[in-house]
């Protein structure tokens, strides 16, 4: 095992605890930063391109036909049929943490459409779910199964806020285990069925979990309820027969107390743990391997790399893996750097040195992150920890532009940072979402004037009952500059004609003859 100091170039301030990677066709994109996406990427998710031991960064676009994304921090997720090495791929994204603080309990399906050199598309589309849907949270797991010929996707732990009618002044904000509940979600008829198993009794957090065909095996987490990382072992199977389907649960010796270790694949059916922590106070810098075959798995303990002082020494770290072996590990740099939020990053290679080189200049996937933001919680918190599940494929970025402004394109199609009209008032430094409806869609509507183009709601002066109308209705709008609003929301008045005067017809006009002498004695009177 080897460690390799990686230099952040652009964008380096988004790498903050709670981000995803998602692998598309070989390429490995960022997805959620702490913040709402600002001018330099309106979706929220970047190409990370890993070359020559540097981390750049570039925007990438969704389609029109997108729904919108928060940049949600973690959220679970995993693929969703095909595989990662192909462009076909899909990511299913669940819950996680929106920049407000708030969670989420919806699921979307992410998609690429096309990608070039200089500009990747993506379509991200929201699931409507029935039956029992599973309340927000993060801090979960989500796998996909496969038995019978069918496939079905399993969601299992996570925290959520305590409901509102438990909340007080003083712990408004806080968070509780989500009940030990089994959840499987059929995205074909979009209907969810939750399981409760006698063996799980505790609702664990940032747990890892590690699919083989129709079998999850679950490992360590944190239970808020009693303070513990879990020793046990779990293995769920799941039948999906032609009836009702049928999950299981058995509790197997050889668990690891661990929570937010971090997962890589190395082979077919190896796989190494690494990270965590053992104690709320204590990193776990051991490591270990994973064998899982059929129906059984081992786990053993293996050589730890040479932990450099800084990773030894710092009080909090987190990190994703990065797929055949590799993992990238970040730490706090706010002691040493001028920039308060900068980390610093690694790249541990769990394989040998000849399958390191084969691997050195390629950047592959991690599916789910750890550690929450250290300026919202204090380290070690595990309730602000995050769990990772193995997903192994290659990143070959040697074709891969970096981020260039100058390659940027009209954003009034992407996203909410554009200048919408003369007056427009949207400051993207200080910019906080002015509706509620935000948190699903952004406050945004487009003007039907000329070919279409985008305003905000807020310059517009719409109220958010008028912006849930609109976007409902399918009607057409139009902007102040292109006339007048009620013009466009209104049907135009029914004018009652007035009932015209037939005109009389005109008299026909007579003529009098007079004779000359008469002429005279009237011309004499009227001069008199």
């Amino acid at each position: 095992m080897s460690l390799q100091v990686v230099s952040a170039v652009s964008n380096s301030s988004l790498l903050q605890p709670g981000f995803s990677l998602l692998n598309f066709g070989g390429h490995v994109f960022f997805f959620g930063q702490k913040g709402w996406p600002k001018r330099s990427c309106p979706t929220g998710v970047f190409l990370l391109d890993v070359k020559q031991h540097e981390l750049k960064m570039k925007p990438a676009f969704f389609s029109k036909d997108s729904c919108y994304l928060p940049p949600l921090r973690y959220p679970a997720l995993c693929t969703l049929g095909g595989n990662t090495e192909s462009d076909e791929c899909q990511y299913v994204i669940h819950g996680g943490k929106t920049p407000n603080n708030d969670l989420s309990d919806k699921i979307y399906v992410m998609s690429l459409v096309s990608k070039t050199s200089k500009k990747t598309t993506f379509q991200c589309v929201e699931k409507d779910l029935g039956g029992d849907v599973p309340e927000a949270r993060y801090g979960h797991t989500i796998n996909v199964v496969h038995s019978r010929g069918k496939s079905m996707s399993v969601i299992f732990g996570g925290r959520t806020y305590t409901p509102l009618a438990q909340r007080t002044t003083e712990k408004w904000n806080s968070v509780v285990d989500c009940l030990p509940s089994v959840f499987l979600v059929d995205f074909e008829f979009g209907c969810c069925t939750s399981y409760v198993l006698p063996e799980l009794q505790d609702g664990l957090s940032f747990h890892v979990s590690i699919a083989r065909n129709d079998t999850i095996y679950i490992l360590g987490g944190h239970s808020l309820q009693n303070n513990t990382r879990s020793p046990s072992l779990y293995k769920l199977k799941v039948d999906l027969p032609l009836g009702s389907p049928a999950v299981t649960c058995s509790i197997l010796p050889g668990g690891i107390s661990v929570s937010s270790a971090i997962v890589t694949q190395t082979g077919d059916t190896e796989f190494v743990l690494v990270g965590g922590y053992q104690s709320d106070n204590q990193k776990r810098l051991a490591c270990n391997t994973i064998v899982l075959e059929d129906n059984k798995i081992e786990i053993v303990e293996r050589a730890s790399p040479d932990w450099a002082p800084d990773i030894k020494h710092c009080r909090m770290w987190f990190g994703c893996d990065m797929g055949k072996g590799s993992v990238l590990l970040g730490i706090p740099g706010a002691n040493k750097q001028l920039i308060s939020d900068a980390n610093y990053f690694y790249i541990l290679r769990c394989k040998g040195a000849e399958e390191d080189k084969e691997e050195e200049l390629a950047a592959q996937i991690c599916s789910q992150t750890s550690t929450e933001d250290p300026g919202d919680s204090t380290p070690f918190e595990d309730s602000e920890e995050f769990c990772f599940s193995a997903e192994a494929n290659s990143f070959d970025v040697d074709d891969t532009d970096t981020y260039n402004e100058d390659d940027e394109e009209d954003e009034s199609e992407t996203g909410y940072w554009i200048t919408c009209c003369a007056t427009c008032n949207i400051d993207i430094n200080t910019w906080v979402p002015f509706y509620s409806t935000e948190l699903n869609k952004p406050a945004m509507i487009l003007c039907s004037g000329g070919s279409g183009h985008w305003v905000h709601a807020q310059c517009m002066d719409l109220s958010e009952t008028m912006l849930l109308r609109l976007s409902e209705a399918n009607v057409k709008y139009f902007c102040n500059e292109h006339v007048d609003l009620n013009k466009g929301l209104q049907t135009p008045k029914k004018v009652v004609r007035l009932k015209k005067q037939p005109m009389k017809p005109l008299r026909k006009k007579t003529t009098m003859k007079l004779s000359t002498p008469t002429k005279k004695s009237f011309l004499r009177r009227l001069f008199e």
